[in-house]
C-alpha cells in the first residue's frame, strides 16, 4: 500500500505535516516505538508510529529522524495525546530529510492504525486470500456480536480448510472453531502449551510444529502490544513492535495460535496470512487486558489500604465498590478469599510481580464459563515481587466457614504445572499461597498474611510449580494475622529494634540481611548469592544480629522467632 492510501481513510484521523511529494512510497509494514535509537528492529518501509516519549527536549528530533532514515521507514507518525500537538523541532527535522511525517489525533489508537496496514500488507502479499483476511477483520473488530477470535478460527476452517485453536500458556482453550470434532483434550492441550513455551524459551524460530500421537500441529506466537515483532520465514515483520524485552516477561502470559496442519512446507502467502491473524487476535488479546484495568485498580486500592493498616470501615467502603464490578447482581456481600503467587528467577531477578499478576489472572479465569464478561471476574494486584489476587465467592452459611467454596491450592495448578514447568525451563519458581474465605474487612489483613504465609509453605517444597493452602498451616501461624496490634508491637521491638538502631547509625543492612537468610533457608551459598556478597561478609552480618540480639540464628526457635517478628512488623 501507499502513503496516500493512509490520508484517504477518515478513521485514521491522519493529518499530513510534511512530505507531500513523497506519498508515493510503498509502506511494507507498520512499528510502534518509543525507543530513542529503533533502527535495529526496523528492515526498511515500514510506518513507524510514536507517542514521542523518547523526547526530552528539541535536540532529540534531528538524531531520532536521521536513524530512521537511515533505516529507510517509509514515514513517520506521532501521537499528539502526550504533548497535545507535535512539536515545530520534529517537523523541522522530518522536512530536512524529505521523510513524510503524520499527526496522529489523541482520539485515534495507534492499533487502529496497526490493524490497517497489517491488514492492507498481509492482504496485498496473500493475492487471492485477501478477501479472507478481510473478512476476520470485519468479525475481530464488529465487538461481541461478531463473535471475537471464535469466527476467526471458522473462517480458517471454512475458507482454507484449517483447523485452529488458541490457547493461553497454561494450555486453556481461549478460541476455537465450532463443532470441532475430536476437540482437543486437556491433556494435549497442556503438551501444546508445554512445548511452545519451551519454544519460545530457547528461541526456537515460529512457527513450533509439534506431533501429539499420530497429529502435527503447528503452532504460532500471538504476540502483544510492545513486543518484537513476529516474522515469518523470508518475509517482513507483520505485528507493530516496541523495544526488544527479556523472554521470561512475557513467557508466561502469551497466547499461541495453534494450527493442526504441518506448516514446515507452507508457501510464504499461506505464513503471511497465518501471522496476519495473529496480529488480529492479539488485538482481542490486548482489548481483554485492557478490560481488567479496573478490576486490577480496585485490587490494588484494596491492597495498600490492608497493608497499611487502613481502618475496617475504610476497606469495607472499597469492597462495595469492587463487588458490583466482579460479581454483578449477587444479592449479598460476598465472601472472599486471598491467594498470593510469586515468579522467581534463579538469577535473582525480585521485581517479577507484573509476571505473576498476568499469570495468576489466566489461572484463576474460570474454565467452564463462556465470554470474558463471564469468565474474568478476578481482580489482581501486584507489588514489585509478588501478585496478590482478592478473589470474591457467593455468601455462603454461618455454619460454613466457606472454605469449601474457595479456590484448593492443588485445584488450581493441576492442569498447568507441565507447562508452567515448561515455560520456566529450569531457571524458575511459581508458588502460589490460598487463604481461607472471610466475610468482612476485618478479616482481609488476616487473609493476606495467611496467604503469605502458604505460599511460603509451598516455596519450601521441592519442584517448580507449587502451593499451598490455608488448611496446611501449623496452628501458630494460622493464628499469628489475628495477634492484638499492641503484642505484635511489642514481640517485634523486642528482636528488631536492636538491629534497626545499628541499620541506622552504620547502614549495616542488618534487616535486609536477616529477611534474605531465612527466605533461603539458612543456606548460607543460597543468601550470599541473592545478597551478592561474599560468604565471610554474610558470616560477619549474622554473627552481628546474634551479637546484638542474643539469639542464636543455628536454633529452629530462634530462627522461628525471628521469622514470626519480620511478618508481623
Amino acid at each position: 500500500m501507499r502513503l496516500r492510501a493512509l490520508l484517504d481513510t477518515d478513521a485514521l484521523g491522519l493529518k499530513l505535516l510534511g512530505g507531500e511529494d513523497e506519498l508515493d512510497r510503498t509502506v511494507r509494514g507498520v512499528m510502534t516505538t518509543d525507543l530513542r535509537d529503533p533502527s535495529r528492529y526496523l528492515s526498511g518501509g515500514e510506518l513507524v508510529l510514536t507517542g514521542l516519549a523518547w523526547r526530552r527536549d528539541a535536540a532529540d528530533s534531528e538524531p531520532f529522524v536521521r536513524l530512521l532514515v537511515q533505516a529507510q521507514v517509509a514515514a513517520l507518525a506521532a501521537g499528539e495525546a502526550e504533548l497535545g500537538s507535535v512539536p515545530e523541532d520534529l517537523v523541522v527535522a522530518c522536512a530536512r530529510h524529505r521523510l513524510p511525517l503524520f499527526a496522529v489525533h489523541e482520539s485515534v489508537a495507534f492499533a487502529t492504525i496497526t490493524e490497517h496496514v497489517v491488514r492492507q500488507v498481509s492482504g496485498e502479499r496473500a493475492g487471492d486470500l485477501a478477501a479472507v483476511v478481510d473478512r476476520h477483520r470485519r468479525m475481530m473488530t464488529s465487538g461481541p456480536a461478531g463473535g471475537g477470535p471464535d469466527v476467526v478460527l471458522d473462517l480458517l476452517g471454512s475458507d482454507l480448510d484449517l483447523r485452529a485453536w488458541v490457547l493461553s500458556p497454561t494450555g486453556r482453550q481461549v478460541a476455537g472453531p465450532k463443532d470441532a470434532e475430536p476437540a482437543l483434550t486437556a491433556e494435549v492441550r497442556a503438551e501444546l502449551a508445554a512445548e511452545h513455551l519451551a519454544a519460545t524459551r530457547t528461541g526456537r524460530r515460529a512457527p513450533h510444529r509439534v506431533t501429539v500421537g499420530s497429529t502435527t500441529y503447528s503452532l504460532f506466537p500471538v504476540r502483544g502490544r510492545g513486543q518484537p515483532p513476529v516474522t515469518p520465514p523470508g518475509g517482513r515483520a507483520l505485528q507493530g513492535a516496541g523495544a526488544g524485552r527479556d523472554v521470561r516477561e512475557t513467557v508466561l502470559s502469551d497466547w499461541l495460535l495453534v494450527v493442526e496442519a504441518d506448516a514446515g512446507d507452507w508457501a510464504e502467502e499461506r505464513l503471511d496470512l497465518l501471522y496476519g491473524v495473529t496480529q488480529l487476535i492479539a488485538v482481542e488479546r490486548d482489548r481483554r487486558d485492557a478490560a481488567r484495568t479496573v478490576r486490577r485498580r480496585l485490587a490494588q486500592e484494596v491492597l495498600e489500604l490492608v497493608q497499611t493498616g487502613a481502618a475496617p470501615a475504610e476497606i469495607a467502603a472499597r469492597l462495595r465498590v469492587a463487588a458490583p464490578v466482579l460479581l454483578p447482581g449477587l444479592g449479598a456481600a460476598p465472601h472472599w478469599q486471598v491467594v498470593v503467587a510469586r515468579v522467581e528467577w534463579e538469577d535473582g531477578d525480585e521485581q517479577t510481580g507484573r509476571v505473576a499478576q498476568t499469570l495468576l489472572e489466566e489461572m484463576l479465569v474460570d474454565p467452564h464459563a463462556t465470554g470474558p464478561e463471564q469468565s474474568d471476574r478476578i481482580a489482581v494486584a501486584h507489588t514489585g515481587e509478588e501478585a496478590v489476587a482478592l478473589v470474591p465467592l457467593p455468601a455462603v452459611s454461618s455454619e460454613h466457614d466457606g472454605s469449601e467454596a474457595g479456590v484448593l491450592a492443588e485445584t488450581l495448578l493441576g492442569s498447568v504445572r507441565e507447562p508452567l514447568s515448561a515455560g520456566l525451563d529450569g531457571d524458575g519458581r511459581v508458588t502460589l499461597g490460598v487463604s481461607a474465605a472471610v466475610h468482612s474487612a476485618e478479616g482481609l489483613r488476616g487473609a493476606l498474611e495467611e496467604a503469605r504465609h502458604a505460599r511460603r509453605v509451598a516455596a519450601a517444597r521441592p519442584g517448580r510449580v507449587c502451593a499451598a493452602g490455608h488448611q496446611e498451616l501449623a496452628s501458630h501461624v494460622l493464628l499469628l494475622p489475628f495477634v492484638p496490634d499492641d503484642v505484635r508491637r511489642a514481640f517485634t521491638a523486642r528482636l528488631l529494634d536492636p538491629l534497626r538502631d545499628y541499620d541506622r547509625r552504620h547502614r549495616a543492612e542488618l534487616i535486609p540481611t536477616l529477611e534474605a537468610f531465612l527466605d533461603s533457608d539458612g543456606s548460607w551459598t543460597r543468601c550470599a548469592n541473592r545478597l551478592h556478597l561474599h560468604v565471610n561478609t554474610l558470616r560477619y552480618r549474622v554473627g552481628r544480629i546474634e551479637q546484638l540480639t542474643g539469639r542464636d540464628l543455628s536454633r529452629l526457635e530462634d530462627k522461628l522467632d525471628f521469622f514470626l517478628a519480620l511478618r508481623m512488623s
